[in-house]
């Protein structure tokens, strides 16, 4: 059974009781093995600015080089992102999203023989390749188990596998990194290797773990599976009505291209720093790239958890959730801006106020798009949107580093990425304020 086939409509109202102890067994359950898949894949994106400066010493791959090779992976993602998540539609998330870590950990794995500029843009592009898929198919799959009421919370906890990544990554990148010599290789290479292989093995272990459908889902109570189903039909007859289900709606909806924009713009600001966090809190503390970076580089997406534990919910559920987005854009902007000239304190408390905008921005925005698509309409409108975004991650390194070429201070790059986020806040402005389909092509009816 396929996850679409999981929304035909059942003729049972969800229990309350019922209902909510499902969604109970299935977030614990399902969230934890998920965000360990979007951690190892967040650390995959961004351990390259762990192993830069160790990288660049031993290879002699030049800036300019680096950041082309950093960036081109989000090329290679985006362009196969949409047949990615179709796939995913047809075949479902335990086989596909097992595929996707396996191949990508063996590939990053290979990272090892990147040791000239060609080499290095090569497995860089075949990297985005693999993985394409994974994040919009990561929150396809959580649509299909989780009502609209709860996706709030859900998706808000899912996003902690970024700053996890950050957290517990960057102190491992920098311990990997410390081990320079052992095995005959460089730190650099030890670091791909091992987190590559580790990666490999646990998309072995989700083809085994994951369950595509609540219809599947053994683990689940008979009542359970009922209440969870028929809440989740409901919904899905509320977006065939008033929202996007088909694959032409979707791709020739002007909604989403307004979406792919604001969430591009997102990406380059997140990635823009996460990308470059290490180098620049090393650069703070007048240190090499190591376990001591690694630390304080872990100190902002500390409070970016604590943030991401409450603010994206409270969004939601208070029913402002643009309000809460823009001042999250805004705090990334500011904060970018005062981190360029403060002191090494307030400028790593600045970078704090950063993470956390980072970090409850991308959760809020995710549920604009999936209150409104559904079906196939839901695979290819996340896989779009998060290819855009690709796109922004490739943009985010080479603008950062153009605009610090240009100006001769790496101030002008902070300001760079700050100027994305201010950006996406225009475009945020323009967002509904309608909660479900039916507000929304009610919103839309008004405008016209």
């Amino acid at each position: 059974m396929t996850p679409a086939s999981a929304t035909q409509a059942i003729d049972l109202d969800p229990a309350p009781d019922r209902l909510m102890s499902a969604v109970s067994r299935a977030k614990r359950r399902i969230i934890p093995f998920l965000i360990l898949m979007y951690m190892l894949a967040y650390l995959d994106r961004v351990n390259v600015g762990f192993a830069k400066q160790a990288y660049q010493a031993s290879t002699g791959v030049s800036d300019a080089a680096f950041a082309f090779g950093a960036g081109v992976f989000f090329l290679s993602y985006a362009v196969f992102e949409l047949p990615s998540n179709l796939i995913l539609h047809r075949v479902g998330a335990r086989r596909w999203l097992g595929r996707i870590m396996v191949t990508w950990g063996l590939v990053s794995a290979c990272m090892i023989f990147a040791t000239t500029d060609m080499r290095f843009s090569l497995l860089r592009l075949v990297l985005g390749a693999t993985e394409a898929g994974l994040f919009p198919g990561a929150i396809y799959h959580l649509t299909s188990w989780f009502p609209r009421e709860t996706r709030g919370r859900i998706l808000s906890v899912f996003y902690f596998g970024s700053p996890l990544a950050l957290t517990f990554g960057g102190p491992l990148s920098g311990f990997l990194l410390d081990l320079d010599g052992l095995f005959g290789l460089h730190g650099w290479q030890l670091m791909f290797l091992f987190e590559g292989l580790v990666t490999a093995a646990v998309g072995i272990v989700a083809f085994f773990y994951l369950t595509d459908t609540p219809a599947q889902a053994s683990w689940m109570s008979a009542d359970e599976r009922q209440a969870l189903q028929a809440a989740l039909a409901q919904e899905e007859n509320e977006k065939t009505q008033h929202g996007a289900v088909s694959l032409r709606q979707a791709l020739w909806n002007p909604r989403l291209l307004h979406l792919a924009a604001t969430y591009m713009l997102i990406q380059v600001t997140g990635l823009g720093v996460a990308f470059y966090l290490p180098t620049q809190v090393g650069a703070l503390l007048g240190t090499r790239i190591g376990l001591e970076v690694g630390f304080v580089s872990a100190i902002p997406w500390l409070f970016a958890m604590l943030a991401g534990f409450f603010y994206p919910n409270w969004a939601v559920r208070s029913g402002r959730a643009r309000p809460f987005f823009l001042l999250s854009l805004l705090a990334i902007g500011i904060g970018l801006v005062v981190s360029a000239h403060a002191s090494p304190v307030f400028a790593i408390a600045a970078l704090c106020f950063v993470t956390m905008g980072i970090m409850t921005a991308q959760p809020i925005f995710w549920t604009y798009p999936t209150a409104y698509l559904g079906g196939v309409a839901a695979a290819a409108g996340f896989a779009v949107i998060n290819s855009v975004g690709g796109i922004g991650g490739f943009i985010a390194p080479n603008l950062r580093a153009a605009a610090q070429h240009s100006f001769g201070s790496p101030a002008y790059g902070l300001y760079a990425i700050a100027a994305a986020a201010f950006l996406a806040a225009i475009l945020v402005l323009f967002l509904p304020r309608a909660e479900t389909p039916a507000e929304i092509a009610s919103e839309e009816r008004e405008a016209r």
